[in-house]
């Protein structure tokens, strides 16, 4: 397959995976309101994408196969290794807020203690009341107007066949 047609691949495939490389930009400028585990692995998701745009300018300039190959093998490894270490992160920040909620004072609710289950009856149950709520309003909205124009059009269907049928045929004058 020539080159500039397997440019053209990397290159909408690129610009596809916006979905991923999108989010990950947010997550670089958001700094330190996001875990650094979250940061290394955004900056991971940047590298891999950054290195498939790179191998679609290095096919559209490059003649031998090796160039673009090293282009994917030193993306690929830095992708990897950003990645891997953002893995080994998050597994000790979990462990790090496992611990921290283990510390934190637990224990029965005294004997007085109201119990919040009515209120999370009520929202149990206000949920899908406002589901429902929110999905018959639009019908409703739809619906009345459609119905009104509905009956005005079977108005004027049947009055236009009522003057028809009282006025006299055309050419024929009744004597």
């Amino acid at each position: 397959m020539p080159q500039p047609v397997l440019a053209l691949g990397c290159a909408v495939v690129t610009a596809a995976g916006s979905v991923w490389y999108l989010p990950a930009v947010t997550d670089l400028r958001a700094g330190p309101d996001r875990p650094l585990s979250r940061r290394t692995a955004a900056l991971a998701c940047l590298t891999g994408w950054g290195t498939l745009g790179a191998v679609a300018l290095v096919l559209l300039v490059a003649t031998a196969w090796w160039v673009p190959a090293t282009v994917v093998a030193v993306g690929g490894t830095a992708a990897g290794a950003l990645w891997a270490g953002a893995a080994l992160r998050h597994a000790g920040e979990r462990r790090e807020t496992a611990r921290q909620w283990a510390q934190l004072p637990h224990g029965p609710l005294p004997a007085g203690a109201p119990r919040p289950r009515a209120a999370v009856a009520a929202l149990a149950v206000a949920g899908p009341v406002a589901g429902v709520a929110a999905t018959a309003v639009p019908a409703v909205i739809v619906t009345v107007p459609a119905l009104v124009v509905g009956v005005f059009l079977v108005i004027a269907v049947r009055h236009t066949r009522t003057v028809r049928r009282a006025a006299p045929a055309r050419g024929h004058h009744p004597h």
